[in-house]
């Protein structure tokens, strides 16, 4: 892989690294940040993408990596093997905090090895030693204090201490009420972290004791009573061999701890990795970075492209970004972009390049998961005014000097990144030599992305198959740029337009459109109402696209009333018609009220409501029973249905099993002991030990699983 470090410098991927390094926990993994460059081991890349991208999608699940602050400890690992070397104290506690760390994620990744299978199979064959923090916690308290009872001959003499502790402050203060007389009003004070009493300095010989001093003024004088002084000169003789003690206890727990050494190491080593993942995870977070698709073939996809460091700017500064969409592969290798100045060209060229440098770097990138990145062996760029004073090399000097390194080197794995390509000398000269560089990187079958305002390369570009113009959007109107790349056209430099928008005289502009041959004007002229005409296409494209959308959300929302109201208009008919049913019923009992008031018929009465009743039952009993009819018919007709199903399914059912079977009896037949084979979505190869019917008894070298034949592939 030949990245040059110039090449880095014109990406702006210093800038990433530093924004990166922001997240890292310490200073040793800042400095593998910025010593980040893109990998030359494939294998190794892919993983630390896929790791990256498993951390990253730890934040989103909710179950957050189990991750914080440890400790760089190589300084006193290496010292382990010193002879009578002892480690401080709070040494002891930085190598537990690391080993309680890597528990916790080594937990954390065997109860979610589903959802971070890579990171699992990385830190499968690191191995837990309980011991190191067994051997820690017999010595050390939870405050970092050395136990009384980290050795038989230590608890003897702290005994002793607070004994003895107790006996000099108790002497202390019978002397204090002894000779309170003659104290000052403070009565006591410290001096070399020994209590002594506040005498009054002109009673002094009336006090018994050592003299350790006097106030400032000279009003008091320090002295420690004689009482105290043989407890403690006991005390400090057995605090200088509770040191001595303590000094052994650590140079024994050091060299239990030093025959753990490898472990330590290798915890350190994998903390440094996470370390290295969680900063690369956390940054892609911020610029919403994603691990987009890898391809075997070369090719760059961007779909909804992001430059990252603009987007973050952008963001602090709450504006809006535009991104990019475009695609390079092997039937269309070369871009040409047009356009005027200030209009987007080399913010794009420089997404373009840095996002490859990003993905073959180990970083996430800011793309939608419809983007695609294939590999290059090879990146030059060509991109900012890089003139030398140093080396007596003009800009144009320059661009020829990396000009001529380009054409040594490209090859069909190059990716060619050059802004304003061709500037610096004559305009036809330059143009004429840019125009024969362009087509010798097309005939290597080179990759590239050029900016250039050269008509002739933009037609040279149209008649190459491989090859198609571009142009950034920029309005005709506003004269102002849109930011956008739109792919398949050659754009214009609106010079004059340009010139006009600055309040250049018009009679200037129009000498210096008589200078340029006709032609040239004229094809700019036409370019120009191209570009301007395809946008505002594409601008009524996008309006009726909208108004379509629009009108079928409105139709789906009239259908949904529409049915309502059906709906409710049938409510409404079945309720009138019941209404009419009773208001006719009501009717016929009135009359036969009226009946029965006028002839006082009871009989005739009575009979004539039982016929109603009779008559209105019988209408029921029709309802019913043709209701029961059509229940009948339908019952018949699903049964009819489900059994003609069933005999289909049934077949259908049986072709399919004989299919399966045939398909496994193949797979197993294909495989055999030794072979190399991958379980359904993991990367974990293992090899296989014995099969046995349909399964396949896999070993992974710590563990050996079963599963069913069809879960393997063979490598």
């Amino acid at each position: 892989m030949q990245i040059s470090e110039q090449t880095l410098k014109d990406l702006e991927f210093n800038a990433v690294q530093k924004e990166i390094a922001e997240f890292a926990y310490t200073e040793k993994v800042e400095a593998l940040i910025f010593n980040l460059k893109p990998y030359q081991d494939h294998q190794l890349l892919v993983q630390d993408l896929q790791t990256t991208n498993e951390y990253l999608t730890s934040f989103e699940t909710g179950n957050r990596f189990p991750f914080s602050e440890y400790y760089i400890l190589d300084e006193n690992l290496n010292r382990l093997e010193i002879e009578n070397y002892y480690l401080p104290a709070e040494e002891f506690f930085k190598i537990k905090a690391n080993t309680l760390q890597v528990k916790e994620i080594l937990k954390y990744l065997t109860a979610f090895n589903e959802y971070a299978p890579v990171l699992f199979e990385k830190a499968s064959t690191i191995t837990y030693e309980k011991n190191i923090i067994k051997l820690i916690d017999q010595v050390f308290n939870k405050f970092g204090e050395i136990k009384d009872d980290a050795s038989p001959e230590l608890k003897i003499v702290r005994d002793r201490l607070r004994h003895l502790n107790g006996r000099i402050t108790e002497l202390f203060n019978k002397s204090m009420s002894y000779h309170s007389d003659y104290l000052d009003d403070i009565r006591e004070s410290v001096v070399g972290n020994r209590r002594v009493l506040a005498v009054k300095s002109a009673l002094r010989k009336r006090v018994k004791g050592q003299f350790l001093g006097t106030s400032k003024t000279g009003s008091i004088t320090f002295i420690e009573p004689e009482s105290v002084q043989n407890p403690r000169r006991e005390w400090e003789e057995l605090k200088e061999e509770e040191k001595h003690l303590v000094i052994q206890i650590l140079l024994d727990l050091t060299a239990q701890i030093a025959e753990y050494k490898p472990n330590l190491e290798e915890y350190q080593t994998f903390l440094e990795y996470i370390d290295f993942t969680q900063a690369k995870a956390n940054y892609a977070f911020l610029i919403n970075g994603i691990l987009p698709q890898l391809s075997e073939n070369r090719i760059i996809k961007l779909v909804d492209a992001y430059h990252p460091v603009l987007f973050l700017n952008n963001k602090r500064k709450a504006q809006k970004t535009i991104p990019q969409s475009l695609e390079i592969n092997e039937d269309c290798r070369i871009i040409i972009i047009s356009g005027p100045n200030a209009g987007g060209k080399s913010i794009t060229l420089k997404t373009i390049g840095l996002l490859q440098i990003m993905i073959q770097s180990g970083l996430l990138v800011p793309v939608k998961d419809e983007s695609q990145f294939g590999f290059f062996n090879q990146i030059f760029t060509d991109i900012g005014d890089n003139q030398s004073i140093e080396n007596h090399l003009s800009t144009y000097s320059y661009r020829l000097k990396q000009m001529s390194y380009f054409l040594k080197n490209a090859d069909d794995k190059t990716l060619l990144l050059v802004d304003e390509f061709g500037t610096g000398s004559d305009p036809e000269l330059g143009g004429a030599l840019a125009e024969v560089f362009f087509e010798e990187f097309y005939e290597r079958n080179s990759f590239g992305v050029f900016t250039t305002h050269y008509t002739n390369i933009k037609l040279s570009a149209e008649s190459l198959p491989e090859a198609i113009n571009a142009c950034m959007l920029f309005d005709k109107k506003s004269l102002e740029p849109l930011y956008r790349l739109e792919i398949g056209q050659a754009g214009s430099s609106f010079t004059f337009e340009v010139a006009e928008k600055n309040k250049i005289p018009f009679r200037l502009i129009n000498r210096a459109k008589k200078k340029v041959e006709s032609e040239k004007v004229s094809l700019d002229k036409t370019i120009l109402k191209l570009q301007q005409e395809k946008f505002e296409i594409q601008k009524t494209k996008d309006h009726v696209e909208e108004l379509r959308e629009t009108n079928i959300e409105h139709n789906e929302k009239l259908e949904q009333t529409n049915e309502k109201i059906q709906q409710k208009l049938y409510d409404f008919q079945q309720l009138y018609d019941r209404e009419q049913k009773r208001l006719k019923l009501g009717e016929r009992i009135s009359d036969m009220a009226d009946f029965y008031l006028k002839t006082k018929n009871k009989k005739q009465m009575i009979s004539n409501f039982l016929k109603l009743i009779e008559m209105e039952n019988s209408k029921k009993t029709k309802e019913v029973q043709q209701l029961k009819k059509i229940e009948k018919i339908v019952e018949k007709e699903v049964k009819r249905e489900l059994k003609e199903n069933s005999e289909t399914i049934s077949q259908q059912k049986e072709v399919i099993e004989k299919k399966e079977k045939a398909a496994t009896q193949k797979k197993i037949d294909a495989l055999k002991v030794g072979d190399r084979v991958k379980i359904h979505g993991s990367s974990s190869v293992g090899t296989i030990d014995k099969i046995k019917k349909e399964i396949v008894f896999v070993n992974y070298g710590l563990f050996t699983t079963q599963i069913n034949v069809n879960e393997v592939n063979k490598i």
